[in-house]
């Protein structure tokens, strides 16, 4: 029965990790005969687990959408970063999360293993948390329902402010979401601009209504995350900036957080870093903490800054 049992478990396991398997690679993967699979299926079925088969060659066996999630089987790593996720989603740009978050927590921390718990708890003992008070937050039912939209190609229709604070309608075909600087951008075709356009999620001010269907179109960047953040950075007046660092990719990587810039392998000794920032006398002390000789490639305003900036300095020293 224990053995039984245990296998059971292991083909549920199995069947979350991939959309679809065949009857001969689960009797593979468990070293059992195809017709003990097709037996435990049968079990797992008579439990309530909603197991879809498909016959013929392409068919398979796939675990269907039911009434009731089943109990997802994590490994020890996977349950801390659950965990350590669920912890650090109360603080973050989804309004809501935070009590959902810790239920789902307190439901988790009740089956741990003990020495899991151990682990958790020292997380949660030994870090101070410090809230981002100018953190926008969206509603997730708003979230969620782009999302489906995206998924199934259909349009939407909203009602928009702008950076000036002007509203008006408008009708989108959406197609992907981005989250960057704490806030949720949705990258759509707007339908009467015959254009691409990104909208701040926070600023659709009325309840989303579903438009057409339409055909997927070929998005405006093959990086969508980097389409977005440079079309921030233009409506902001952010400046793009392009130095030379003298060191090895390797050592630096670890001293350039992502957020700071956008660093690349130049040659054995040195790197190039494209940066961005509201601020040019910051973004040039910035590169200098960062420890390395660099050199300001562009743009002339930049490195007229770096020089005026190396002047000052070197007069007060």
């Amino acid at each position: 029965m224990l053995e039984t049992s245990a296998r059971l478990l292991g083909l549920l396991s199995l069947l979350q990790t991939r959309r679809s398997w065949t009857g001969p690679e689960l009797a593979n993967r468990l070293d059992v005969g195809v017709r003990t699979i097709r037996r435990d299926v049968d079990k797992l079925r008579s439990l309530g687990y909603p197991v879809e088969a498909a016959p013929g060659v392409a068919g398979g066996y796939r675990l269907g959408a039911g009434a009731d999630l089943p109990p997802l089987l994590l490994d020890d790593e996977e349950a801390v970063a659950v965990a350590v996720g669920l912890r650090t989603a109360a603080g973050g740009t989804v309004a809501g999360m935070e009590e959902t978050s810790i239920r789902a927590l307190a439901k988790l921390e009740q089956v741990l293993p003990s020495r899991l718990r151990r682990r958790v708890g020292a997380l949660q003992a030994y870090t101070v948390p410090v809230p981002y008070q100018s953190a926008i937050t969206v509603d997730a039912d708003v979230l969620a329902t782009i999302a489906a939209a995206c998924r199934d190609h259909e349009g939407l229709r909203f009602a928009y402010e702008a950076h000036d604070g002007t509203s008006n309608r408008r009708e989108v075909q959406p197609h992907r979401l981005v989250h960057l600087n704490r806030r949720w951008y949705l990258v759509a075709w707007d339908v009467g601009r015959e254009d691409w356009r990104t909208f701040r999620v926070d600023r659709i001010k009325s309840r989303l209504s579903p438009g057409r269907r339409f055909a997927p179109r070929p998005l405006p960047d093959s990086d969508v995350g980097a389409y977005v953040k440079r079309g921030v950075a233009s409506a902001r007046g952010t400046i793009e900036a392009t130095v030379v660092l003298h060191g090895p990719f390797e050592e630096l990587s670890g001293r350039v957080p992502p957020w700071a810039g956008r660093l690349e392998a130049r040659d054995e000794h040195s790197c190039i870093l494209h940066a961005s920032s509201d601020w040019i006398g910051g973004l040039a002390v910035y590169i200098a903490q960062i420890g390395v000789d660099f050199t300001a490639v562009e743009p002339p305003e930049f490195v007229e800054q770096v020089r005026s900036l190396a002047d000052r300095f070197a007069r007060a020293t």
